[in-house]
Parts: structure tokens; sequence; C-alpha cells
């Protein structure tokens, strides 16, 4: 009788206790996708090697100091770190030989004439070339051209000759389709994982390592995999662009934009995501992957007229609140001489990320007209300091009620979820003239009006 309880108790725990998969992965690149790419694979119970060759950013991540801003991420490195499941290395050969499985997570960004800049892909494949020892399969997860996987099975190959060795390996695409300010969740639960390869084993290989994430897996060829992420991302970017230009619209014809959100995201074949129209999008992904799918159109010969002008509408967006400003202020005397206060400086909330964002366009606009300018963000000072720091007529603060001290108008850039708690009805007091500029929906005009502020918002008619 015991022992036939002792086999339903260990049925009863085989069958019940999730038992994770164990894979030897290498993630080279510790940038943003790097980072918190192989952190969650090491929360799935991988051993997860991060290189980069960066010796400061290694020895940094060794004392947990982590170099981005990203809800949720440093309590989960420290804790994979803590369980010996996460290394932070720069030494390539140890690297290499102690993985099965190594994913390039290299920065692609623009160059000038809007082409994708492979320089630290290649760089990444010819070390794997000259320090592999046996087979491995090479993922391309970095954001990159279509062909480019090829690129670096042909550069891989080429080192390996030069060793006169004999070695063989496997290459695959799986882009990663994270959102800054929640990658975390995006990461260890995604809608759904893009798999690109022509080779059965390794499918498999990869299925078996990202089946705990999703059961939405896709499988396919590698050329499309790797459009996919571009398609994903300038249909997003498309979104986004249509609804500013919708609310311009509505602007100039007294409509509420707002009210067109909810009259359209009902429709399932439109649906309720990316309606909010307000001041552009940035970032590192959005501006350079539409700008690179318009190269590749290009290249193949078709003229990529509707990529084009997402991107012209979104460019023209980040001035347009700027342009308002003005426009009120220049029968007021302009601008010169003016207080303004900033609220958000990040591309987005939840993150620190500076790059692309629309506050630099609209600091860069009110400057050059001679404002004088208080800034303020929760996350991004640093960054925003290292960008800015040249430049005249600037203050920085601490505090978002401290910011608008004096000013003569909010100017809402960034829809941190604390700039819901200021108190502004007494803010108003402290202000020398009551003006709030909405560059993200944020506020109620109505209810601002009702304290006694000035509002003049994207996609709505002006609240004076």
């Amino acid at each position: 009788m015991k022992t036939l309880i002792k086999i339903f108790i260990f049925i009863f725990l085989a069958t019940s206790i999730h038992i994770y998969p164990c894979e030897k992965i290498l993630v080279i690149g510790t940038g943003y996708v790097g980072l918190v790419s192989g952190t969650c694979f090491a929360e799935k119970g991988n051993i997860v090697t991060c290189l980069d060759i960066d010796e400061e950013k290694i020895n940094n991540l060794n004392s947990l100091i982590i170099p981005i801003y990203e809800p949720g991420l440093k309590e989960l490195v420290e804790k994979n770190v803590k369980e010996n499941k996460l290394i932070f290395t720069t030494d390539y050969k140890k690297a290499i030989k102690e993985s099965n499985i190594l994913f390039i997570c290299a920065p692609t960004p623009s160059n000038e004439d809007g082409s994708c800049n492979l320089s630290y892909v290649k760089a990444i494949a010819k070390e794997i070339g000259k320090n592999i020892e046996e087979y491995k399969i090479i993922v391309t997860k970095s954001t990159v051209p279509v062909g480019t996987t090829f690129l670096i099975q042909k550069i891989i190959k080429k080192e390996i000759s030069k060793r006169e060795k004999d070695i063989t390996f496997d290459v695959a695409s799986n882009s990663e389709f994270l959102k800054e300010g929640e990658a975390i969740h995006d990461c260890l639960k995604p809608d759904r994982i893009v798999i690109g390869t022509e080779n059965e084993n390794v499918k498999n290989t990869l299925i078996n390592i990202h089946k705990d994430f999703t059961n939405n897996l896709i499988t396919m060829d590698i050329l499309s995999a790797e459009i996919t992420k571009y398609a994903a991302n300038a249909m997003l970017a498309l979104k986004i662009s249509f609804m500013n230009q919708i609310a311009n619209i509505c602007k100039n014809v007294g409509a509420n934009v707002e009210n067109v959100k909810k009259g359209i995201g009902p429709d399932k074949r439109i649906g309720k995501h990316f309606l909010n129209a307000g001041i552009g999008y940035g970032g590192s992904c959005f501006p350079k992957d539409v700008q690179s799918l318009s190269f590749i159109a290009k290249d193949v010969n078709i003229e990529p007229t509707l990529l084009n002008a997402i991107h012209r509408v979104n460019e023209e967006q980040k001035e347009l609140l700027a342009r308002y400003i003005d426009n009120y202020f220049e029968n007021r005397g302009g601008l010169k001489g003016r207080t303004f206060t900033i609220w958000g400086l990040s591309f987005k909330p939840n993150t620190d990320d500076m790059r692309n964002a629309p506050s630099l366009v609209i600091i860069d606009y009110l400057l050059k007209k001679g404002a004088i300018l208080n800034l303020y963000d929760p996350i991004a000072m640093d960054n925003a300091k290292k960008i800015l720091s040249n430049r005249e007529n600037i203050n920085w603060y601490s505090d978002p009620k401290d910011a608008a001290i004096g000013s003569d108008g909010i100017v809402l850039v960034t829809e941190w979820k604390e700039f819901n708690s200021i108190p502004l009805n007494e803010i108003k007091n402290t202000m020398n003239d009551p003006n709030i500029f909405d560059g993200r929906a944020f506020f109620n005009p109505k209810e601002l009006k009702k304290m006694g502020f000035r509002y003049i918002g994207i996609g709505m008619p002006d609240e004076l």
C-alpha cells in the first residue's frame, strides 16, 4: 500500500510540476534586446551567457549595475545571477565553447541614407567564425534586412575556411517584438514567436526553448521571418501616423479625435490599439525600421510611397505642438523670454530612452525662439542631460511641481502616469500664465477649463 502511495505521489508531481528545458545559450550583445532576452531565457531555466566587447559594461553587469531602465529587469537580472543561470563575459572563445545556441543581438542603426548599418552584426559573425570549434545553431535576433542571416552564414564560413577547419553550423532568424517599458512582460508572455529556418532539427530545437513562453510559435523560411519584423513595426507606425493625420483634420474642422477613436476602435478590422493621436513616435525601432524597409523596397525597384509618407507625417507631427505654442503667443509678445515647463522627456513612458524622442524636437524649436525651459522627467533626466548639457536657457528639476513655478505654460510631452496625481488646481496658482499644451491627449480639457487653465491639444478644439 505504501508503495502504491509513493508511486501515486511521484506521478502526481511529475505531471503537475512544470519542468523547464535547459539549454546553454549565448547572447552576443548586451544592449536592450540582448539583456532582456538573455535574462528571460535564464528565467525560463536555461544557462545563459551574455557576451559584450564593452568591458566596462560587463564589469557593471557583474556588479549588478544595469545600463538601461526597464521595469522589472534589474530584479530579474539579480535573481538569475544569484541562481547561477546568468553570466556576463567578454571572452568570445570560452562563451562560444560552452554554449549550444548563439543569439546575435547587435545594434543595427541607420546610415545617413536610411539603410541599415550592419557593421556590428558583421563583426560578431567574424568573431563567431574565428572561435567556433564544433556544431552550433546561430540565430539572428537583431532586426536586419532581408538576406542578412545568409550573409552571416557566409561570413562565418569564410572565417572557418581561413582556419582550414571543417566545422558545421546552422543559421536561423528569430526577431524580437519587445515594447520598451513592457519588455519583460512581452518577452516572458509574447503574443507570438516567429522562427525562421529551413532546417527541421533547428526548428525543433528553437521550438523547444521557446515553448514555455507561448503556444503561438510560428515557423517559416528565413527571408519571410526577417521581413516580418519590419512589416510589424511599419504597420504599427502606419497606424500612429494615420491617426495623427486624422487628428490634424479634426482640429481644423472643430471635431475631437478622441471621439473618433471611440467610434472606430470597436471595429474588429481596425482594433483599439495604436489609435492614440499625439506628437509622433520615437525610440530606436519605428523610425529606423520604417526607413530601412523603405530602403529595402527601393533596392528591389519598389517605390516606397506609403513608407515615405509614414516617416514624413511623423517628423512633421513632432514639431506640431511647438508650432501651436508659437502660434498662440504670436499676438501675445512671442516666445522670447517666456518660460515653459516640459513634463516628460523620454520617447515614451516607463523607459529612459531618449533616442528620436519628440521632446528633443520641441525643446530645440522653443529654444531657437528664445524661450527658457524647465525640464522634468521621472527617469530619463540623466540621458537627457547627456544630449542637452551644452544648451543654454535650460533648467533641470527633480520635482514637476517646482518646474511649473513661474511658467507660461506646461507642455505635456510624455504621458507618465505620475502626472495624473499632480494637483493641477494648486499648480495653477504658482504659474505666470496658466496654459497647458497637451501633446498626448493626457488631460481632460473640460476639467482644466473649470480650474481656469487654457488648454491646447492635439486633434481637438482649443479650450481657450
